[in-house]
């Protein structure tokens, strides 16, 4: 990939930087379900209660009730908890130290739909296995969907962050494993790079940071 026009870069976080498997979830709360319903939930597309929860306009609170209402949920508070962090695996050590590198020759931003429990679990994961407080201290800025009331693919996520930042769209690079926000951040003029698997970032920069 051609890096020489690239001076800012927006990372995805679940299946960028974060190995995801969104299946894992699902069974695991399928397992509470008590009338035999089905989850609706992938990446590419979720019902509404699952897009109220990543855009921060329900609680973790009403975000159980929600589940426990809509599939007929017997389950805990905790046990809800755990089988939605089923999902996030693990990060590889390499990513985090190639972020680390790409942070003294890029300006790096991190946009991530997720939610208000994915968010506690990573930063618990990166105390546990990296000296950081947070995945915060490794961008310029971060962007969580819940926290700023937008997620991708809408248009107005990635204008926001041009703007904040005083980023021009055609120096910027947005890397994503989901080509609908791929997609969107091409029509706002931005440089993209669709990160299928077996892909990774550390291939991708592998050149950029030797």
């Amino acid at each position: 990939m051609d890096l020489t026009t690239v001076k800012n870069i927006i990372f995805d976080l679940g299946g960028v930087i974060i190995n995801i498997d969104y299946h894992k979830s699902i069974r695991e709360l399928e397992q509470y379900c008590t009338a035999g319903h089905t989850i609706e939930y992938s990446q590419r597309a979720q019902s509404h209660l699952f897009d109220l929860f990543e855009t921060g306009n329900s609680s973790p609170e009403e975000f159980r009730q929600h589940l426990r209402e809509a599939y007929h949920l017997d389950a805990t508070d905790e046990q809800i908890d755990e089988a939605w962090n089923a999902m996030l695996l693990d990060i590889p050590a390499e990513r985090i130290e190639l972020l680390r590198e790409l942070g003294k020759k890029y300006r790096i931003f991190l946009l991530s739909n997720t939610n208000a429990i994915h968010l506690k679990r990573f930063n618990e994961m990166v105390a546990h296995s990296f000296t950081m407080p947070s995945l915060d201290s490794l961008f310029e800025q971060a962007y969580y969907s819940h926290l700023i009331g937008q997620r991708k693919p809408d248009a107005i996520v990635f204008e926001q962050i041009l703007e904040q930042n005083g980023l021009q769209r055609e120096e910027t690079l947005f890397i994503d494993d989901s080509i609908q926000h791929i997609e969107s951040a091409r029509k706002v003029g931005l440089q993209t790079l669709f990160l299928e698997p077996p892909l990774t970032i550390n291939q991708v920069f592998k050149d950029a940071v030797s």
